[in-house]
């Protein structure tokens, strides 16, 4: 058995590394030569094995013993090094040819722990030869930091003859190896102990010795110290060679230093020195991270007039730039080149085109990359298919997303912390915050520790559906998972409560924050500003304008944006104008935003003339018109009954490459429907389809509207249905003839339009019609969605018609949907009010084996649905049912209930 007093000592460690990488060596040296902790055996049938495997070894022709095959499973480097560290005196040869055998295996790797015991037996018998070859691979087979360091400690021991101990000198070469394996884990304050070492030893620094010293200090940018080694090359009477330049091309890469960089290049031929392709490699990588990708494409061309091919490195790292430029194309041909030219693209450069093609939105293309790497036996990495997960929940396909993730999980390939973000980030922009909580509790589940950015997404992500409660449980959370709220957290929830309406309470927290002593910025000003503009305490709102500026805190284009917004809604067109003048004075260059917000309130009022002179004023000054403004212009026109000049701006948008958008599509369908034009709306709306837009909501209702109001005397203003009540009063007769006009005009209804009309009519609890819907469109072999579903759901909650409520969230789940928790809660509060008190309990028992995030749970049904109720023995009732089914909540959470649950108790 090995004694802690035989332990190596090992190099004098870095400042500040010492008690770690200590502890680490400790423990790995534990567990790899301490048969109890290796393998779990106990130490009789660890001598057992030790024996059984000494009379094996005893045989001349040991490899071909019937009960050596049976051994192997069992002979791990850790078991290796035990074995022979409890027989030093095993014949050196035998130890040699056994240690041979296993490491030839493919399934066996030896640790540099291996090596050690092996190399005390040949030391031992004065078997220096081969002993020298088993300690460069023992430097060489170094895998971390603390590899290294034991390796350091077990070569300097035998390095030293003390006590009476036995010598094993490093020559030259074994120092040169050592000093190569420390520069590869950057632990350079150990290179240049291990440096006075060798010069100690008497031993003479060759070339090799100053380039990896060179090198070394180059990989972290320290040309300087790098330039003393350079200076010794000289002295020495030595030549630099291609290494010593290509690191500092590196160093001077690694400063961000390019010009210093490509004159050492353009240098190299001038001292006879040929340059290759890892100079090249680095001088283009150093170029594209500086976005000198031109010069970089320049260099590549160049290569051949030094006998040099571009490897796939190379090829990479210009695809990358190029893909990070938006030059995709580009990207593409040469993707197309380096095939052409046998040069086999690589994990990473897959990769690379991948994120770039879905940064472009063409996510077929990414996909149908990711199956050419499976067919030519590479395997994506987890950043390949974060890549692909992240493009599509940024198209809103979320769905997509979560089978790439479980593709990848099946692949073996585990999801990271980038993984999970990137999921959150879908569903909270998708308006499913419920299924991105339940991604955190999986996070924790394994063992990953989510970031600020996972909490700052849930908080938006809950903002953006109105539960600011629970975002502001979410700081709470994060505090207490050891994170600390950043200002875009703070920043977000400011913004949260003002978009409610809730701004005395934003400005009781926005104070708060400014108490303790937190910076706040311009972002959350911004959004305190808007909030009161919106809520139309205009001179509160200028008042705190005055007052950021005052205190240093400089507004950027978002808050003049703000304020001009806010002044025109006062009918101050002319100061708004004078301030939109003043924002170039402040530094500030107004952006499209801050014209059309002008521009819009000036149409409003139909003051073309003067909104003309805004939008010519805007494009002088070298602002392109987006489909925005454009829309406006729609707008204002068709409220004016302006159809020829909507149409001839909508030709206007045309000659100016501008696409309309969904805004611009809608308001020509409604324009042309006031016009009692109907079949040209109905045109408008093929064309949306035809560009790949989705009606939305509005969109149907504009046209409904029109659609039931024909026939009747639009000069008549009482005759006229208000948009806000085209649900109200829409005839079922009226949707059927709103399929058949769509039909007709080559767009018939698919899923996402009756889904629109059905949550049209289950806001206004017309919930037989909806029904009606859904009949027709499964006899027309469409399947509901998921909001669809809701909708019903929460219109029968409302009908207080629970067992139609039960019966479609059954249906949600048959499904493989997540109902939302609102829904749930409806449910359940319903319950309880009608006296179903078991019906209530088994729901929410059901609901619990769903997957949803436990605190949100107690959070939307408990707090904010049974306690808000006053029903305080329900909460109970079902924290114990949570207890019961073993759901976790965090401390926090059980703070809030036992607070609310006090709290309605004594009222």
């Amino acid at each position: 058995m090995i004694q802690w007093t035989s332990l190596p000592t090992p190099f004098p460690l870095r400042s500040g590394q010492s008690i770690s990488l200590l502890f680490s060596f400790i423990k790995s040296f534990s567990s790899s030569s301490s048969p109890l902790l290796a393998s779990q055996e106990s130490e009789s049938s660890i001598d057992h094995f030790s024996s059984q495997l000494i009379n094996i070894l005893s045989h001349p022709d040991w490899q071909k013993h019937p009960s050596f095959k049976n051994l192997i499973p069992s002979l791990s480097p850790c078991n290796l090094s035990t074995f022979l560290s409890q027989n030093p005196n095993l014949n050196p040869h035998i130890a040699c040819t056994f240690f041979d055998y296993l490491t030839n295996l493919p399934s066996f790797t030896p640790t540099v722990q291996s090596y050690e015991p092996l190399l005390r037996i040949l030391i031992k018998n004065n078997r220096f030869r081969p002993a020298k070859g088993y300690r460069i691979s023992m430097i060489k087979g170094c895998r971390t930091t603390e590899d290294v360091v034991f390796v350091m400690g077990f070569v300097r021991e035998m390095n030293k003859c003390s006590d009476g101990g036995l010598s094993f000198k490093l020559n030259g070469f074994s120092y040169n190896e050592l000093l190569r394996s420390l520069s590869r884990f950057l632990m350079i304050d150990d290179m240049k102990c291990v440096y006075d070492e060798m010069l100690k030893d008497m031993i003479k620094p060759d070339i090799y010795t100053f380039n990896i010293m060179i090198n070394g200090y180059c990989k972290l940018g320290n040309v300087v110290e790098a330039e003393v080694y350079f200076s010794k090359i000289l002295q020495g009477g030595l030549r630099p060679d291609t290494h010593t330049y290509t690191s500092f091309i590196l160093g001077h890469c690694k400063n961000k230093d390019v010009n210093s960089a490509f004159k050492v290049f353009r240098e190299m031929p001038k001292k006879g020195c040929r340059r290759n392709v890892v100079s090249y490699n680095i001088l283009i990588h150093g170029l594209c991270e500086n976005k000198r990708i031109n010069e970089a494409m320049k260099l590549y061309l160049e290569m051949g007039d030094d006998g040099c091919s571009p490897d796939v490195r190379i090829y990479t790292v210009l695809i990358d730039a190029l893909c990070r430029l938006d030059r995709r194309t580009e990207a593409l041909r040469l993707f197309d080149e380096m095939k052409e030219k046998s040069c086999e693209p690589n994990v990473y450069t897959y990769t690379v085109l991948i994120d770039g093609l879905c940064k472009d939105s063409k996510l077929d293309e990414a996909r149908v990359l990711l199956d050419v790497m499976s067919e030519k036996g590479l395997v994506p990495s987890v950043v390949t298919y974060n890549a692909l997960i992240d493009g599509y929940c940024k198209k809103g396909l979320v769905d997509v997303a979560l089978n790439i993730f479980d593709m990848m999980e099946s692949k073996s390939c585990i999801p990271d912390v980038r993984t999970y973000n990137e999921l959150i980030c879908g569903f909270c922009r998708t308006k499913k915050v419920h299924k991105a909580m339940s991604l955190l509790d999986k996070m924790l589940e394994r063992k990953l520790s989510p970031s600020n950015v996972t909490f700052n997404l849930l908080v938006h992500g809950q903002c953006k559906e109105g539960e600011i409660d629970s975002a502001f449980r979410l700081l709470r959370l994060m505090e207490e998972n050891g994170l600390a709220p950043d200002e875009c957290t703070y920043g977000t929830l400011v913004d949260g409560l003002c978009e409610r309406g809730r701004v005395e309470e934003a400005n009781t927290f926005f104070n708060s924050l400014k108490e303790k002593g937190i910076k706040v910025n311009v972002a959350m000003y911004t959004a305190l500003i808007d909030g009161h503009c919106k809520a139309e305490i205009f001179d509160f709102a200028f008042t705190l304008y005055k007052k950021m500026i005052e205190e240093g805190c400089s507004p950027n284009a978002c808050t003049y944006n703000v304020v001009i917004n806010g002044l025109c809604k006062q009918g101050k067109q002319l100061e708004a104008a004078q301030l939109l003048e003043r924002m170039s004075e402040s530094g500030v260059e107004p952006t499209i935003e801050s014209y059309s917000i002008l521009i819009e309130q000036l149409l409003k009022e139909y003051a073309f003339d003067h909104a003309d002179k805004v939008f010519s004023l805007m494009v002088s000054r070298g602002h392109k018109p987006d489909v925005c403004i454009y829309t406006s212009f729609l707008v204002a026109y068709h409220n004016e009954g302006k159809l020829k000049e909507a149409e001839d701006m909508m030709a206007n948008m045309a000659e100016a490459g501008v696409k309309p958008d969904l805004m611009a599509y809608t308001a020509m369908i409604d324009g042309y429907g006031r016009a009692g034009l109907l079949n040209r709306s109905f045109d408008m709306l093929k064309c949306m389809f035809d560009s790949g837009y989705e009606p939305s909501h509005y969109s149907y209702s504009v046209l409904i509207k029109h659609l039931s109001q024909r026939g009747l005397d639009l000069k008549a203003e009482a005759c006229s249905i208000n948009i806000a009540d085209v649900w109200k009063v829409v005839k079922y007769e009226t949707l059927l003839e709103l399929f058949d006009k769509m039909r007709e005009h080559g767009c018939p209804p698919n899923t996402n339009v009756f889904s629109s009309l059905a949550i049209g009519l289950c806001r206004e609890g017309r919930l037989e019609e909806a029904s009606r819907l859904l009949n027709h469109m499964q006899s027309s072999r469409m399947f509901p969605c998921e909001d669809m579903y809701t909708s019903m759901v929460n219109c029968c909650c409302k009908l207080r018609m629970y067992e139609d409520a039960e019966r479609f969230l059954e249906t949600m789940l048959t499904k493989g949907f997540l109902p939302r928790l609102e829904s749930y809660r409806l449910l359940i509060c319903g319950l309880y009010d009608d006296g179903n008190n078991d019906k209530a309990k088994t729901t929410f028992f059901r609901l619990l084996d769903c997957g949803y995030n436990n605190d949100e749970v107690a959070w939307k049904i408990l707090i904010d649905g049974l306690l808000k109720r006053g029903l305080v023995d329900r909460c109970s009732e079902l924290l114990d049912v949570m207890e019961k089914n073993g759901s976790r909540l965090s401390s926090q959470t059980y703070s809030l209930l036992l607070e609310g649950l006090d709290r309605t108790d004594n009222k």
